[in-house]
């Protein structure tokens, strides 16, 4: 039994772990693709977020600032993606994948510079994003070490689920919410009532932007403790695909997210076992449900009427 407890709070807890990245990316793509816009460049806005929270938490010590930053770093590109799409009318397949090349490359590239290496330095623990609850349960007890593994995670876990309540609200209890939600479905008809369509969805995609930086940063400053060129490896379009499972809602992403970093916990604990199982297949595991949820739910979602369709305001 206490086995038994054992493992499962330690898929608890990787799955807490996993979880945050995927979700604070997943909360950004529905702020742009509700708003109309397609985001497929979320993974290089979390890559430049996981560098840049990453760089400034070495240089200045400062975990919260580091992790600002590299929402800031994000917000950055979502506005380079905003301007094309929005603002140039340019395909918005074609901007977000332009992101995701640019964004690695420039992450990259100033690693090099300022590291001479493409990796950064290592974070100190003090440097990294702080861990609550440490020290409070008796971990001599099985049920002491499972209340640990539960309880006692990276602060961002819980800012994480705060910000799906908060987007939540924002999305079905706000004026802002309704209208970026009448922009995705039908700007024609938002343009009549006075409202500026083409401003919505430039907001709604650095918004975007700044949350993608959130979870590259959190990879950095929490999952792991530096930048590598492989740090977001896919994350950015698993947070994609969670939107769709959840049929851009975020109450349905934040599910979906859930059920990704379970898979991600699970790769951890049967790769840490003795199951005689290739070590590739066992890191396939998130990437393969990604694509079954994709095969089973992408035909099944609501998608907004307007959504990747330019907005060209009447003359």
């Amino acid at each position: 039994m206490d086995a038994f407890l054992n493992t499962v709070g330690i898929i608890i807890y990787a799955t807490l772990l996993y979880t945050p990245p995927l979700l604070f990316a997943a909360m950004g793509s529905c702020f742009s693709e509700v708003s109309g816009v397609v985001n497929i460049g979320i993974e290089g806005m979390m890559t430049i977020g996981a560098f840049t929270g990453a760089t400034v938490g070495h240089f200045t010590g400062s975990p919260w600032l580091a992790f600002l930053c590299g929402g800031l770093a994000g917000a950055a590109f979502g506005m380079l993606h905003a301007v094309a799409t929005v603002n140039l009318g340019a395909d918005q397949t074609i901007s977000g994948t332009a992101i995701n090349f640019l964004a690695p490359g420039v992450a990259v590239m100033l690693a090099k510079a300022i590291f001479d290496s493409s990796d950064t330095v290592p974070l100190d623990t003090t440097s990294k994003i702080p861990i609550l609850f440490s020290g409070m349960f008796d971990t001599s007890t099985a049920f002491g070490n499972f209340l640990k593994n539960v309880f006692s995670t990276y602060a961002t876990t819980y800012l994480v689920f705060i910000a799906v309540l908060v987007v939540w609200f924002v999305f079905y209890k706000t004026r802002f919410g309704l209208r970026m939600r009448a922009c995705g479905e039908h700007p024609k008809a938002c343009d009549t009532l006075g409202i500026n369509v083409l401003r919505m969805r430039f907001v709604c995609v650095c918004i975007s932007g700044f949350l993608a930086g959130l979870g590259g940063a959190c990879v950095t400053m929490a999952t792991t403790n530096q930048f590598r060129p492989i740090s977001i490896v896919g994350q950015g379009f698993i947070a994609i695909s969670a939107v769709i499972f959840g049929k851009f809602r975020p109450q349905g992403a934040m599910i979906a997210c859930l059920l990704f970093g379970m898979c991600s916990g699970l790769k951890i604990v049967i790769g840490t076992s003795n199951a005689a199982i290739s070590a590739q297949l066992i890191s396939m595991i998130p990437y393969v449900v990604t694509v079954v949820v994709l095969i089973l739910f992408v035909g099944r979602s609501h998608v907004p009427a307007a959504n990747g369709k330019p907005y060209l305001k009447a003359k």
